[in-house]
């Protein structure tokens, strides 16, 4: 009789992460937390607190998204077993730039990182209900210089507006990016290195 393979529950709707999992093999099923154009959890609040370092800030959004995922499995009487999540954000002066909320906003941060390096900035965290652990990727990035339309030509299509500092790096703005310092896994919303070592400390063979 042929073992049951290992699984684990991702606490994110994110389409990017998911392929990352798919790619090392990981099996997973996806907890969903309520309908929303972004599928925030209600009780994750993703404003950042009075002076909080940006790695601070995205480790406790991640260590709250898996709080929050366990939570639901004790709700659901799923099967307990680890919970994923992850935050990104990137970091420009020390200042955090999160999601734009319209297309205006994304043109204005793109305006910003443009010709210029930052840090994008994404934790994960486990959690079994037992346990938990949480480990940071920090990545630096440099964009080339844009045109005010190159940018408009961008924020068309529609991909910056769910992605942290308004730009996918797998994505059409590959071309903006000059040079990566770091993970690019990491960059795209889920370092597999961090990912795999996390997810060995739970018993999960990688």
């Amino acid at each position: 009789m042929s073992a049951i393979p290992p699984r684990i529950y991702l606490a994110s709707t994110s389409p990017r992460r998911r392929e990352l999992l798919r790619q090392i093999g990981v099996n997973f099923d996806v907890i969903v937390f309520r309908s929303g154009e972004r599928g925030v959890d209600a009780d994750v609040d993703e404003t950042p607190e009075a002076d909080e370092a940006p790695d601070r800030y995205v480790e406790r959004l991640a260590l709250a998204k898996a709080a929050a995922g366990v939570r639901r499995l004790f709700w659901r009487k799923l099967p307990r077993l680890p919970v994923l999540a992850a935050d990104t954000a990137i970091e420009l002066d020390g200042v955090i730039v999160g999601k734009p909320v319209d297309a205006a906003a994304a043109s204005e941060i793109l305006q910003k990182l443009a010709g210029r390096s930052h840090r994008v900035l994404t934790a994960i965290a486990v959690s079994d209900g037992e346990r938990t652990r949480s480990r940071i990727s920090a990545s630096e990035v440099r964009l080339r210089p844009l045109t005010d339309e190159s940018i408009r030509r961008y924020v068309a299509t529609g991909e910056p507006l769910d992605k942290a500092g308004a730009y996918g790096i797998q994505g059409q703005a590959a071309v903006f990016v000059e040079e990566i310092r770091g993970s690019y896994s990491g960059i795209m919303g889920l370092p597999l290195f961090e990912t795999a070592a996390l997810l060995e400390v739970f018993g999960y063979p990688l």
